[in-house]
């Protein structure tokens, strides 16, 4: 079964308000189905959006910051081989890229479109499913 989304949740996953996504799914930017209740969202395609957006800045470009450990995002890509995986999560203007056993990957069932949560402590990424 594919991965949706509510507008409000896109919107909070992408950075941007409920009526840029609106605006979005309007100009056929971003895919959504109406079928029966609110609009859903498509996860792979919100994936997809989410990459084109936060593209990453150059060096130097930002600012200094106390990021807090814990990012909600969404998954925009899983490469998997017969023992590890390598997960990369959007989350808001920050790429984060965990490596973790296959066996991780797919019982927490990563897949591209996914909501996740990286939890970053010293050089390690931990990634939880809400």
């Amino acid at each position: 079964m594919p991965t949706t989304y509510r507008i409000a949740e896109a919107a909070a996953l992408l950075g941007v308000s409920d009526d840029t996504v609106r605006r979005w799914i309007d100009s056929d930017r971003l895919a959504a189905s109406r079928e029966a209740g609110p609009a859903q969202v498509d996860g792979a395609d919100l994936a997809r959006v989410a990459t084109e957006l936060h593209a990453a800045p150059a060096p130097g470009a930002t600012r200094s910051s106390s990021a807090r450990n814990r990012f909600t995002g969404i998954v925009t890509r899983v490469v998997r081989d017969t023992v590890m995986a390598q997960v990369e999560i959007q989350a808001g203007p920050f790429r984060i890229v965990s490596l973790m056993s296959r066996e991780a990957a797919d019982e927490l069932g990563l897949e591209t479109g996914v909501r996740a949560v990286a939890t970053v402590k010293a050089t390690q990424v931990s990634v939880d499913v809400p």
